[in-house]
């Protein structure tokens, strides 16, 4: 796919002053000025994320309120439910306010709705048959809740309060509820809005164990480590894509560590099934082993089965879960393959679909726990908002998803008066429908993004750092760029600019992946350097000269050995032409 090069140009003063302050390579000073970290300080913070560095829970507004509240709870033992999301950060999130009310001795359950049968979020049903039937005081909402108005109406009315977690986007009227921790809401001035759910309720534990010490609860009882409660953090934030910026990398890091430990037995084994044991973890490994096994418990059986395993005390228990769930992260790959190969073939059919702003695709067919990954990768493919709804017992039910450049949850409520019920982020979200509504809303759904985009916004962009020359890659400088783990949104690998390649091999290796031999061009003596290029074209085993390259500068470590490999994004020079835009600013 055709890609727009925009090539950063940091402030040559700030990447100046890295460099002196710092000690680093100038490319590395530029990588970290596109990244907003001007200052020494700031940079500091970033190369060597602690917690130390987060900043204080009780910024958030409505914590004290929440505090309080719960303290009142566990002082006169009223029975507390937690209520989560089905999806990895509302398991998580769920499991680790679990966990530490546990651990206070506090009376708590928790409950997790069922995908298909129940959908997203606290309903009415939810407050009837799991609080008020089980004698519930508090309903403590994690990942959900800030759109659940009538059912925080229904438990008040049932004497029941609610406290509300989330990270969802806000409207205008937020739920009557007893508080809401939503750093998205309006006048929130902690500046956590990033934070994905399992963050929020992370700080609600650490305020709830702070306002403890001071009353002297841990005098009496063991104070939790919340460091060890770092993992479930980790696995929630990479698995729902929030920026891994400020104190969402922070807390990534330190859960990285303690996944790498793998104390819990759940984690173990689950590290056992995606062959990832005795290795350090990076994010990458979560993105795409981990969390796609938890994720497949709520898209395909029921998420109870994650917080099982994440809780499970018994490693034998936790082995054969873990070998459930990596079983039915296998049925849902074969699944999620069947979609998209229908969908191709429905696109070659209708070419004329992909020359409009957006996709918008139903069947009576598909399965709702899939829909949301296939449109991710639909996404991938095609570079535009798409939506895909599957129709089951006369109820229409989507999962949107987007690129950069569209805000998907301001599209939908553009739409509303064909949607039954809407909610999510500007990058993802979740809607239902009637069915006799879906053309309706196709049609809206394609007019506003065709208004609110520009045709570059549907090619996708790569960012590229800067240029940097053969002679600066040194195992020095991988070693410098290796702080900038963990990867992911909002953090991406550095991504620099090298021109004028000699091709001194080329073979085509595994699945269509690209392997060469480089060195600067005419460069007798000039150092070579391995590099792949993965899903390169199968062309390219046929490269002579590149004229420019878009690559990362990584360690390649292989049983005990490391050497430097260059992994190749995007090639210029030895086929179609690619747009070079030289970009002030960052990310």
């Amino acid at each position: 796919m055709r890609k727009n090069w925009h090539i950063l140009d940091p402030d040559s003063e700030n990447v100046s002053k890295l460099v002196e302050s710092l000690g680093c390579h100038p490319a590395v000073a530029a990588a970290l000025v596109n990244r907003g970290l001007c200052t020494s300080e700031d940079a500091a913070v970033f190369l060597r994320p602690s917690l130390a560095d987060a900043r204080s829970p009780f910024s958030m507004k409505g914590i004290n309120r929440a505090v309080e509240r719960i303290l009142l709870a566990i002082q006169g033992h009223e029975k507390m439910l937690i209520f989560g999301d089905y999806d990895a950060d509302g398991v998580t999130a769920t499991a680790l306010l679990f966990e530490f009310f546990k651990d206070l001795g506090a009376d708590v359950d928790y409950y997790i709705p069922d995908r298909l049968t129940e959908g997203y979020g606290l309903s009415c049903d939810h407050v009837e048959k799991q609080a008020v039937a089980r004698g519930v005081n508090l309903i403590i909402t994690v990942d959900c809740g800030t759109s659940s108005h009538d059912a925080v109406d229904e438990a008040r009315r049932g004497g029941i309060d609610v406290i509300i977690t989330d990270h969802h986007e806000t409207s205008s009227r937020l739920p009557e509820a007893v508080t809401v921790l939503n750093p998205k809401q309006p006048h929130c001035p902690s500046g956590f809005s990033w934070l994905a759910g399992v963050g929020v309720a992370f700080n609600l534990a650490l305020a709830l164990r702070k306002r403890l010490r001071e009353e002297g609860f841990w005098n009496q009882v063991a104070e939790p480590n919340l460091r060890a409660a770092c993992d479930l953090v980790a696995l929630g934030t990479i698995a729902d894509m929030v920026p891994l910026v400020k104190e969402n990398r922070i807390y990534v890091q330190a859960g990285l560590e303690v996944l790498t430990a793998h104390g819990r037995p759940g984690i173990k084994a689950l590290l056992n099934v995606c062959d990832l044991l005795n290795r350090d973890l990076k994010a990458q490994d979560v993105a795409y082993k981990i969390a796609p096994r938890l994720n497949a418990a709520g898209r395909l059986l029921h998420a109870s089965t994650a917080f099982r395993l994440l809780t499970t005390p018994d490693a034998e228990t936790a082995y054969a879960l873990a070998m459930e769930l990596h079983q039915e992260n296998a049925r849902r790959q074969k699944m999620e393959q069947d979609i998209l190969s229908e969908i191709g073939r429905h696109l070659e059919e209708n070419p004329g679909l992909l020359q409009q702003s957006a996709l918008v695709l139903d069947h009576h067919a598909w399965h709702q726990g899939i829909i949301g990954i296939v449109a991710s990768r639909l996404v991938d493919r095609h570079h535009r908002p798409v939506v895909i709804i599957t129709v089951t017992d006369g109820v229409a039910k989507g999962s949107a998803r987007t690129p950069d450049g569209f805000n998907l949850y301001e599209g939908l409520k553009c739409c509303a008066q064909h949607l039954e019920k809407f909610g999510g982020h500007k990058k993802a979200a979740g809607l239902t429908l009637k069915p006799e509504s879906i053309p309706a809303f196709r049609r809206d759904f394609e007019r506003i993004v065709s208004q609110k985009t520009k045709p570059e916004d549907l090619v996708p962009p790569l960012v590229i750092d800067g240029e940097i020359n053969p002679s600066d890659i040194s195992g020095a400088f991988a070693h410098e760029l290796e702080a900038f783990h963990p990867f992911g949104t909002g953090n991406p690998e550095p991504l620099f600019l090298l021109s004028d390649m000699e091709v001194l091999s080329a073979r085509v290796v595994g699945n269509n992946h690209l392997q060469m031999r480089l060195r600067p061009h005419g460069g007798n003596g000039a150092p070579q350097f391995d590099a792949i290029y993965f899903n390169g074209p199968r062309e390219g085993q046929h490269f002579r000269h590149l004229a420019q390259i878009a690559c990362h500068v990584r360690w390649n470590r292989w049983r005990g050995s490391e050497k430097i490999q260059l992994v190749v994004r995007d090639v210029n020079g030895a086929g179609e032409s690619r747009k070079r835009i030289k970009k002030k600013g960052g990310f």
